[in-house]
């Protein structure tokens, strides 16, 4: 069986010049992740961090498992297709092996967001 993947959601996030009151872009994508998430029993873990440090690409989120390849992705909305697309992802994350996703797999957002895929450690 697979490493459970894990789907990390800045919460902190807020896309360049936009107000620091009120609640953070991130935080809504955060919320639309584990609104759908909650629906799905095989969805994957999902956790909200403070910072990614993409903060010039935000929104921004990550995928990890011991043992796979990880990704940070960056350019996102706070909305239901973003959270839909990263939850998507993470399936087929979890699915591999190494958890490397083939570009042509990954939501159309994503392919466009992919700020790194990082290997797993040696």
């Amino acid at each position: 069986m697979n490493p459970i993947t894990e789907l990390l959601v800045c919460n902190t996030c807020r896309p360049p010049g936009a107000a620091r009151d009120g609640v953070a872009a991130g935080q809504q994508l955060f919320e639309a992740v584990q609104a759908l998430a909650a629906a799905d029993p095989g969805a994957p873990r999902v956790r909200a961090v403070a910072c990614l440090s993409a903060c010039g690409r935000s929104c921004s989120a990550a995928l990890q498992a011991p043992g796979k390849y990880s990704y940070v992705f960056g350019d996102l909305q706070a909305d239901a297709a973003s959270a839909a697309d990263l939850l998507a992802a993470a399936a087929r994350h979890q699915a591999l092996e190494d958890g490397q996703i083939p570009w042509r797999e990954r939501p159309e957002s994503l392919r466009r967001g992919t700020l790194a895929r990082l290997p797993p450690p040696a």
